[in-house]
């Protein structure tokens, strides 16, 4: 059996029919660990390959669907949908991102995907989901954040709501699409009664929801909002960003009492009993981050770094990417990997024995639409399902 055989989603052929940044990338993950993965997008293009760097390098495009085969097809058109009906015959898994009226023009209902392809399981990953008062919406990740909570937690007390730098509600949403899929997936394998049925109509806003957590009770049960804290959380000190002595930045977080003790010890004020526990310390927040803070000034990262290292406190330093990149704890686990001469994100997860392989970046428009069409045109075998 060669390596590529033994990846664990060998044999698992996936289809790519979303566009953009997030949906897609349920699909990489297949990828990454040996599936196939046909991506299917429109003559004219996806979206996404229309972001370019200033060198005129769409590197989402490379990086997002990296390990797919690229297929151009217009699936607006009878002819179009013929062919997307032939490729989920032999499919494992369908990925996209449609609203619910272009999954009923493309015939991509879920009862009418479980009668002509019942083995096959769907992950459709829209903003607010196929149901309900915002089903028709236009949305994205960030969007899900300020709607699902997530913006009105974010910034300094006092400031404007916040909106992530990155795409977190997309990511979010990422992560909850693989886990559905590897649902789907097993429950199919497994023979369950709803393995017919595997269509998972995900909303990036629930995944929100779960970040969320006690506070939404909180809100709704007592009427309490918790408000925005900056760096801070209400019940943990010091919880913040530190500047060391040569301008680096640091960030520190004592959840566990244990930690918060050490860090105490570190800074000074380990023997001062108004700060033996959580309650003394949040009553006495502004004197804590203080204290830290003119702990780290006078000291450089390294050195606050190896400190809290050998007393077992927690501290991480503030990289920027170039700095994340060198590091080498970054190089040693893989972080950050060269396909095809892009910098890009490594291995999610990676299994001891086979641990996936990236194979290619994003590919040229329809590179491989003639292959995938001859494979069609030849193909004797009967649907998978």
């Amino acid at each position: 059996m060669s390596d590529e055989e033994r990846l664990p989603f060998a044999g698992i052929e996936v289809v790519d029919l979303a566009t953009l940044g997030a949906a897609p990338q349920i699909a990489t993950f297949f990828g990454d660990l040996g599936a196939r993965v046909i991506k299917v997008e429109h003559p004219r293009g996806d979206g996404l390959r229309q972001l370019v760097d200033r060198k005129g390098v769409p590197l989402q495009w490379q990086i997002i669907n990296r390990n797919k085969e690229c297929m151009a097809l217009d699936v607006s058109e009878p002819s179009g949908r013929a062919v997307l009906t032939r490729l989920l015959a032999r499919a494992d898994l369908l990925v996209s991102n449609l609203d619910a009226e272009r999954i009923r023009r493309w015939d991509l209902e879920p009862e009418t995907l479980a009668q002509r392809h019942p083995r096959l399981v769907t992950v459709n990953l829209t903003a607010y989901g196929l149901t309900g008062p915002w089903a028709t919406r236009p949305g994205s990740g960030t969007l899900a954040e300020a709607a699902g909570g997530l913006a009105a937690l974010t910034g300094p007390p006092g400031a404007p709501p916040t909106l992530s730098p990155v795409g977190l509600g997309d990511a979010l949403g990422v992560l909850q699409g693989i886990i559905a899929a590897l649902t789907g997936l097993w429950s199919r394998e497994r023979g369950s009664d709803g393995a017919k049925t595997a269509f998972f109509d995900l909303s990036m806003v629930q995944p929100i929801l779960s970040l969320l957590s006690h506070r939404i009770a909180t809100a709704v049960r007592d009427g309490s909002e918790p408000g925005r804290h900056g760096n801070r959380f209400p019940n943990v000190a010091p919880r913040n960003t530190y500047r060391c002595a040569d301008g680096e930045w640091v960030a520190i977080s004592t959840s566990a009492e244990s930690v918060a003790q050490r860090v105490m010890q570190i800074v000074g004020l380990g023997d001062d009993p108004r700060f033996a526990d959580f309650g003394g310390r949040i009553a006495r927040r502004a004197e804590v981050d203080e204290r830290v803070a003119a702990w780290c000034a006078e000291r450089p990262l390294a050195e606050v770094l190896a400190t809290f290292e050998a007393a077992h406190a927690a501290a991480a330093p503030i990289y920027d990417m170039a700095g994340l990149a060198a590091d080498p704890h970054a190089v040693a686990r893989g972080l950050v990997a060269d396909v095809d001469g892009t910098p890009m994100q490594g291995l999610i997860a990676r299994l001891s024995a086979t641990p996936g392989r990236l194979r290619w970046s994003g590919r040229p428009l329809g590179a491989d639409t003639a292959q995938v069409l001859t494979e069609l045109d030849n193909q004797t075998d009967g649907p998978a399902g």
